[in-house]
This record gives C-alpha cells, sequence and structure tokens, in this order.
C-alpha cells in the first residue's frame, strides 16, 4: 500500500458518502478529516490546514462554489476537488474558474478516480512548490551574484586606476626621441603594459610585455613587471655605477623572478636600450610576436631575433641583438592581439601584412589608429598594445 503524509479534508453533508469516501482514502494511506458543511469544514481549514479539500457542491449553509472563495480569500493555497452529483455544467466551469484542480461525477462508481485525481493534485501542487523554492533559490543566487559583480566592477576599477597610474605619459618626448602608447583591453583589466623611461643621462629603456591569460590575476602581473624593473633600476643606481643595462639581463631578472612566484602566469616581451651617444639600440626578445617593425625612408621591416618566453623556463637565456638607429625612424611594437585586426587567413600571411600598414600609416602612432580602427574597435578577444618610438619624423 502507498504511504503518504498528506492529510485530507471531506466536507459533504451526505454522512454516507462521505464516509465511504474517508474509508477509501484513509485505506489508501491518507489521514482523513471530516466535516457536514462548509462552516465546520472552513474551520478545520483554520485549526488543522489540511493538504487537500474535497467537497460536495449543494450543502447547506455555504455551498461548495461560496466555499472556494472563501479559502481563496483567506489566501490558503490548497488544492480543492469537487465531487457533485449536481451536474450542471456551469457549475463545474465556475468551480474550475475558482481554481479548483478537478471536478468529479456523483455517484463514483470507481473510488481509484478519486484516489488518481487526490496524487495528481498532490503532485502539482509538490511541483510548484518546488519550483517556487526554487525560483526563490535562483533569485537569492542572482541577488548574490549583483553583489559580487558590483564588488567585482568595484575592484577592478580601482585595479585599472592603479594599473593607468603605472602607464608612462604618452606621448613623451626626450631630446630628439619621442615615445607615444596605446592600450585596448579585451577586459576591463589588460594584460598588456608597456613602459620607457630614462636609465641615465645617455641611455634609454623601453619594453612592451603580453602577459597571458586576461583579466585582474593578468592585470596583477604587469603590476609585477613594473615592481621588478623599477626595484632593478633602483638597485643598480645605489650601488654607485650603473653597468651595462643589457635587456638580455632585465628579461633573465624577470624571467627568474616570475618563476619563484609560482603565479602560473609567464610573459611574452620585447625590452631595448637606446644609447644616444652612439646612436644604437640594443634589444632582446622573450617569445614575442610580431617582431618589432623599423620604418625609415618610407619603407618598413621586421627585426630580426627570438627567444623563450618569459616566466617558463628555469634554464631559458636570452640574447642581444644591436644595431645603429638611423638619423629619421619610427620602430613599432605591438602585442599579438593585433593579429585580430589584420587581413589574412593565415598568421603568415597578417605578419606578412603588418609592415605594409605601418608603412600606409607613416610609422605614426595616429596612423596606425587610423588604419587599424582603433578608435572605433568593439570587444576584442585579446588585449592590443602599441608603442611607438620615432625621430625626426615628419
Amino acid at each position: 500500500m502507498h504511504k503518504t503524509s498528506a492529510t485530507l479534508l471531506i466536507i459533504d453533508d451526505d454522512d454516507v458518502v462521505r464516509a465511504s469516501l474517508a474509508d477509501y482514502l484513509e485505506d489508501s494511506g491518507f489521514k482523513v478529516l471530516q466535516a457536514g458543511n462548509g462552516l465546520q469544514g472552513l474551520e478545520i481549514v483554520r485549526q488543522d490546514c489540511p493538504d487537500l479539500l474535497i467537497c460536495d457542491l449543494r450543502m447547506p449553509q455555504i455551498d461548495g462554489l461560496e466555499l472556494i472563495r472563501r479559502i481563496n480569500d483567506m489566501g490558503i493555497e490548497m488544492p480543492v476537488i469537487v465531487v457533485s452529483g449536481a451536474g450542471v455544467m456551469n457549475d463545474a466551469v465556475e468551480a474550475l474558474r475558482l481554481g479548483a484542480a478537478d471536478y468529479l461525477i456523483k455517484p463514483l462508481e470507481d473510488l481509484a478516480m478519486l484516489e488518481h485525481s487526490v496524487r495528481r493534485a498532490l503532485d502539482r501542487v509538490r511541483l510548484r512548490g518546488e519550483n517556487q523554492r526554487y525560483r526563490e533559490k535562483l533569485e537569492a543566487a542572482n541577488r548574490e551574484l549583483q553583489t559580487s559583480l558590483h564588488l567585482l566592477q568595484e575592484d577592478q576599477n580601482a585595479g585599472r586606476q592603479v594599473q593607468m597610474n603605472m602607464l608612462p605619459m604618452t606621448p613623451w618626448q626626450d631630446g630628439d626621441l619621442e615615445f607615444s602608447h596605446q592600450i585596448i583591453p579585451s577586459l576591463y583589466l589588460s594584460g598588456d603594459f608597456v613602459d620607457y623611461f630614462r636609465i641615465d643621462e645617455r641611455r634609454i629603456g623601453f619594453y612592451l610585455a603580453d602577459v597571458s591569460g586576461h583579466g585582474a590575476s593578468s592585470a596583477f602581473v604587469t603590476v609585477l613587471l613594473k615592481f621588478m624593473t623599477t626595484r632593478l633600476l633602483y638597485e643598480w643606481r645605489r650601488n654607485g655605477s650603473l653597468p651595462e643595462f643589457k635587456p638580455s639581463d632585465v628579461l633573465g631578472h624577470i624571467n627568474r623572478g616570475l618563476i619563484n612566484c609560482k603565479l602560473g602566469k609567464h610573459v611574452t616581451m620585447l625590452g631595448g636600450v637606446i644609447d644616444e651617444q652612439n646612436g644604437e639600440l640594443t634589444y632582446s626578445i622573450g617569445g614575442h610576436l610580431p617582431l618589432p617593425v623599423l620604418f625609415e625612408n618610407g619603407q618598413a621591416r621586421y627585426l630580426e631575433g627570438r627567444g623563450l618566453p618569459v616566466g617558463l623556463f628555469d634554464e631559458a637565456q636570452y640574447s642581444n641583438y644591436q644595431m645603429p638607429l638611423p638619423e629619421a625612424f619610427s620602430l613599432t611594437l605591438l602585442s599579438d592581439g593585433v593579429f585580430d585586426l589584420l587581413p589574412g587567413d593565415s598568421l603568415k600571411e597578417k605578419e606578412q601584412e603588418l609592415p605594409r600598414l605601418v608603412i600606409r600609416a607613416g610609422g605614426t602612432l595616429d596612423g596606425l589608429r587610423q588604419v587599424l580602427g582603433l578608435a572605433n574597435l568593439g570587444e576584442m578577444p585579446d588585449d592590443i598594445a602599441v608603442l611607438v618610438l620615432n625621430r625626426n619624423l615628419p
């Protein structure tokens, strides 16, 4: 026999009918309460809060329809099954309109039909209750999510402000050299970073870095990069004399620092030092693409070089490349997010196109903004960083 903890209330002024229904439903495992009229039934509803009501339509004092109305007015959500011998269609329609779960006609030749109706109505109530609890949990989760998103937005705003404050002024003029940059984050915080600074009276350093991943964790590494390069320069100055400050040494220093921090992040980098006395550029590459593009006399070409990403391999070694700087030139450094803007189906085709775009841009950042449409970009799949240094360009 199927057991249930549901409590049913049967209201019928016919004692024989009421007793037979009650006996059958009790044998089916239900707890059954009985009332001989509507007013008595309402009192039981108030006191005992049964799970389901079975009532007749034609009863003294108040009929079944009025009984349903009063239960509705009390704000009690209870399934009601009408079992009536009246057989009037208007009554059945009105009972269902008022919210009755079912309407059965007396005499019930098979009481299993009533039991089936009861269980179906109780199942619907159970499902509605589960759905309501699910909606409440979902709404609570949405509220918590909105709160978390608001806090995340505040954190992102603060992080973005810190990151913006670390970036160098753009454009920056030092002697006949001009540096300018633009960073377009795919998320609110960028994993791309640029910096340029004077090392001493004759040398200027610069780099472009692209941290793996996106968001706050990648942006944190840009803060770490700024700290490590600044601290390294400070320590060397404090010792009274600056060494050669080779870019390969700086990349090696950052490589060891990132590995020791165990952040699970690596960086691709381009770092360079310009010696203004001898007009020479020394640069080093840490797994970065695209390579720097040199613009001179209306022509553009990639600089040579290669190297392992920074922060992945303990044994990584970085090489220095040297070249004399032309009297008038620009050098364009970009993060690999720019490949999403370039025409071509393959990486090789995109790499071939980049020097042509630099020529169309005249080797300037403003020209690249127009050629690449940087001012009108929507959400991009990757960060884009551009750093351009030039001398004596018209």
